[in-house]
């Protein structure tokens, strides 16, 4: 699971202008939801990004959004996003 949290972060950094970068998998928080996908996972990203805070909400969620296209269709069901300047 690690290294495949590397790749996200790489994928985030590669495209964004991050400071810092936290992910964590709260996949265990939703075993029991009627929509769970096993093998899909439930991440809360939290970013401190001068230029995502500059920005409107939807366009850095839209940029984060793009970074992780492939990602989001494959292994990420359900993507939380907290942004700080």
């Amino acid at each position: 699971m690690k290294d495949y949290f590397k790749k996200i972060e790489n994928k985030l950094k590669e495209h964004l202008n991050l400071e810092e970068l936290i992910i964590v998998d709260n996949t265990h928080l939703h075993v029991k939801h009627k929509s769970f996908v096993p093998g899909k996972l439930h991440l809360h990203v939290k970013i401190k990004s001068q230029y995502l805070g500059s920005i409107s909400k939807i366009s850095a969620q839209r940029l984060i959004m793009k970074a992780l296209d492939e990602d989001l269709k494959t292994s990420i069901h359900a993507l939380e996003i907290s942004i700080n300047k």
